[in-house]
């Protein structure tokens, strides 16, 4: 089966800070061309530094895209850079949080879930764990996912994945005003 070939979305966007971390909102039009209000696994460049890496959604139907960790950006908030998008089926491997790192570490029998699942789908583990600023709850969520797995599930619920943004940036599922 051959895989899916998307066009490249191209845009202007202002840098902004929420917080500690640079990023940018796509404009309403380039988030309305991608093919999902979740995350969208994308590559692309941001004033012509290239990256592979994942845009999140913004709980408005819109998306936003973290510069921190692409090298080569060096736009600072208030500059217009240019942007380019391109929608890939190749999603790259999440960062596991240390506390269901440890969890999985400590639960060998759902190893075999874990890897014989999507990037896509870890993506949406680690983005459910996250997506609670309550440490109680996060814990709980920990839990569930290993229960899941050991039960054979491969996804997380249903949450809504249009509002699962990172909630150091977001309140309420909606990302925060920057600086």
């Amino acid at each position: 089966m051959a895989a899916k070939t998307f066009d490249p979305v191209r845009c202007t966007a202002v840098v902004e800070r929420i917080g500690d971390r640079t990023i940018v909102r796509l404009p309403d039009a380039a988030s309305a061309a991608l093919p999902s209000r979740g995350q969208v696994a994308v590559v692309g460049s941001v004033d012509g530094a290239a990256f592979a890496d994942v845009v999140e959604p913004d709980g408005r139907k819109g998306h936003w895209l973290d510069l921190d960790g692409i090298d080569g950006a060096t736009a600072v908030p208030g500059d217009t850079v240019a942007l380019e998008v391109t929608p890939s089926e190749d999603w790259p491997e999440p960062e596991v949080p240390d506390d269901l790192r440890a969890a999985l570490d400590a639960a060998p029998d759902t190893s075999d879930v874990w890897m014989g699942i999507t990037s896509m789908a870890r993506w949406e583990w680690v983005r459910w764990i996250g997506a609670t600023r309550n440490p109680a709850t996060r814990s709980k969520r920990v839990d569930v996912t290993i229960d899941k797995m050991r039960n054979g599930k491969r996804r997380p619920c249903c949450f809504d994945l249009a509002s699962c943004t990172d909630p150091e940036l977001a309140r309420s599922g909606k990302l925060v005003d920057g600086d």
